[in-house]
Protein backbone atom coordinates (compact mmCIF):
# COMPACT_ATOMS: atom_id res chain seq x y z
CA UNK A 1 0.00 0.00 0.00
CA UNK A 2 1.39 3.47 -0.65
CA UNK A 3 2.18 5.99 1.31
CA UNK A 4 1.58 8.84 -0.91
CA UNK A 5 -2.01 9.81 -0.51
CA UNK A 6 -4.16 8.90 -3.38
CA UNK A 7 -6.05 11.73 -3.90
CA UNK A 8 -2.77 13.90 -5.18
CA UNK A 9 -0.84 13.64 -8.19
CA UNK A 10 2.93 13.79 -8.38
CA UNK A 11 5.88 14.98 -10.46
CA UNK A 12 9.11 13.11 -11.44
CA UNK A 13 10.66 15.81 -9.47
CA UNK A 14 9.20 14.78 -6.50
CA UNK A 15 6.41 17.09 -5.76
CA UNK A 16 3.32 16.68 -4.72
CA UNK A 17 -0.47 18.42 -5.95
CA UNK A 18 -3.51 18.62 -4.40
CA UNK A 19 -6.62 18.56 -6.77
CA UNK A 20 -7.60 22.12 -7.19
CA UNK A 21 -10.49 24.11 -4.91
CA UNK A 22 -11.81 26.92 -6.73
CA UNK A 23 -9.08 26.67 -9.94
CA UNK A 24 -6.21 26.73 -6.30
CA UNK A 25 -3.64 23.60 -5.53
CA UNK A 26 -1.40 23.07 -3.11
CA UNK A 27 2.08 21.91 -3.90
CA UNK A 28 5.06 20.50 -1.85
CA UNK A 29 7.28 17.60 -1.84
CA UNK A 30 6.78 13.96 -1.12
CA UNK A 31 7.85 12.36 1.70
CA UNK A 32 10.25 10.10 -0.14
CA UNK A 33 11.76 13.63 -0.97
CA UNK A 34 11.79 14.46 2.63
CA UNK A 35 13.73 11.44 3.41
CA UNK A 36 16.34 11.55 1.03
CA UNK A 37 16.78 15.28 1.51
CA UNK A 38 17.63 14.92 5.37
CA UNK A 39 16.90 17.10 7.93
CA UNK A 40 15.21 19.88 5.98
CA UNK A 41 17.05 23.40 7.53
CA UNK A 42 16.22 26.30 4.91
CA UNK A 43 12.73 26.70 2.44
CA UNK A 44 13.03 29.42 -0.34
CA UNK A 45 9.82 30.04 -1.94
CA UNK A 46 8.22 31.70 -4.51
CA UNK A 47 6.35 35.01 -3.59
CA UNK A 48 2.61 35.49 -3.11
CA UNK A 49 2.07 37.07 -6.79
CA UNK A 50 4.97 35.36 -8.67
CA UNK A 51 4.30 33.40 -11.76
CA UNK A 52 5.43 29.71 -11.82
CA UNK A 53 5.92 27.76 -14.83
CA UNK A 54 5.56 23.71 -15.24
CA UNK A 55 8.63 22.33 -15.01
CA UNK A 56 10.71 25.28 -13.89
CA UNK A 57 12.48 26.13 -10.43
CA UNK A 58 10.40 28.31 -8.28
CA UNK A 59 12.65 27.82 -5.17
CA UNK A 60 14.54 25.66 -3.09
CA UNK A 61 15.44 23.44 0.10
CA UNK A 62 18.26 23.06 1.77
CA UNK A 63 18.80 20.48 4.45
CA UNK A 64 22.32 19.28 6.40
CA UNK A 65 22.99 17.13 3.28
CA UNK A 66 22.48 19.40 0.50
CA UNK A 67 20.40 21.83 -1.43
CA UNK A 68 17.88 20.83 -3.40
CA UNK A 69 15.66 22.99 -6.25
CA UNK A 70 12.06 23.18 -5.89
CA UNK A 71 10.31 22.32 -9.89
CA UNK A 72 6.52 23.98 -9.88
CA UNK A 73 4.59 21.13 -10.97
CA UNK A 74 1.82 23.35 -12.90
CA UNK A 75 1.91 26.72 -14.47
CA UNK A 76 0.28 29.62 -12.34
CA UNK A 77 -0.12 32.69 -9.87
CA UNK A 78 1.26 31.93 -6.69
CA UNK A 79 -1.60 32.89 -3.92
CA UNK A 80 0.00 31.68 -0.71
CA UNK A 81 3.41 30.70 0.92
CA UNK A 82 3.10 28.46 4.11
CA UNK A 83 4.81 30.80 7.11
CA UNK A 84 4.97 28.30 8.80
CA UNK A 85 7.21 26.00 6.93
CA UNK A 86 9.91 29.37 6.47
CA UNK A 87 9.86 29.47 10.35
CA UNK A 88 10.14 25.96 11.25
CA UNK A 89 11.40 24.59 8.13
CA UNK A 90 11.36 20.67 9.64
CA UNK A 91 7.75 20.58 9.16
CA UNK A 92 8.45 19.13 5.48
CA UNK A 93 10.33 16.10 7.54
CA UNK A 94 8.05 15.49 9.46
CA UNK A 95 4.23 16.52 8.21
CA UNK A 96 5.18 16.54 3.77
CA UNK A 97 1.66 16.33 3.07
CA UNK A 98 -0.33 18.05 6.14
CA UNK A 99 1.40 21.04 8.03
CA UNK A 100 4.60 21.29 5.59
CA UNK A 101 2.93 21.90 2.19
CA UNK A 102 5.02 25.00 0.27
CA UNK A 103 2.98 27.05 -1.70
CA UNK A 104 -0.65 27.26 -3.44
CA UNK A 105 -1.05 28.14 -6.89
CA UNK A 106 -4.13 29.29 -9.08
CA UNK A 107 -3.47 26.95 -11.67
CA UNK A 108 -3.68 28.81 -15.64
CA UNK A 109 -2.10 25.40 -17.09
CA UNK A 110 -1.78 21.81 -15.95
CA UNK A 111 1.32 19.54 -16.16
CA UNK A 112 0.91 16.61 -18.21
CA UNK A 113 3.29 13.92 -16.68
CA UNK A 114 1.44 13.82 -13.41
CA UNK A 115 1.75 10.53 -11.93
CA UNK A 116 -1.05 9.25 -9.80
CA UNK A 117 0.31 7.87 -6.33
CA UNK A 118 0.24 3.83 -8.06
CA UNK A 119 2.63 5.49 -10.98
CA UNK A 120 4.49 7.71 -8.55
CA UNK A 121 4.95 4.30 -5.93
CA UNK A 122 6.52 2.35 -9.07
CA UNK A 123 8.59 5.59 -10.19
CA UNK A 124 10.57 5.41 -6.66
CA UNK A 125 10.66 1.63 -6.86
CA UNK A 126 13.17 2.08 -10.13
Amino acid sequence: MSINPEQLRYSKEHEWLSPAEAGVATVGITSHAADALGDVVYVQLPEAGATVTAGDTCGELESTKSVSDLYSPVSGEVTEVNQDVVEDPSLVNSAPFEGGWLFKVKVSQEEAELLSAAEYDAFIAQ
